[in-house]
């Protein structure tokens, strides 16, 4: 019987799903050499699946993206800023 009981909470721990998180990181965008560049930058991560905010600033140099990692990555991030012209990085 303890061992029915055992099997069967660990198949409850192993059946839930993986629950998503919000996440949110700085990606330096130092391409951006004009005032129309933080738009086309914005504009782009706006489009990503699971992208919630995307507060982009000229003069810093970086983009600050609110997102579901269910949904998108960094990776996918940063390949999106690469394919508008604009190459990324995560910020330290």
């Amino acid at each position: 019987m303890k061992k029915l009981a055992a099997f069967v909470a660990l198949a409850a721990i192993v059946a839930t799903p993986v629950w998503a998180a919000i996440q949110t990181v700085t990606l330096a965008v130092p391409g951006m050499t004009c005032a129309a560049c933080p738009i086309t930058v914005k504009k782009a991560l706006s489009k990503v699946e699971g992208v919630s905010q995307v507060d982009v600033s000229f003069e810093k140099r970086e983009a600050v993206v609110t997102f579901d990692d269910a949904k998108t990555s960094v990776q996918k991030l940063i390949e999106t800023t690469s394919n508008a012209g604009y190459p990324s990085s995560v910020k330290q």
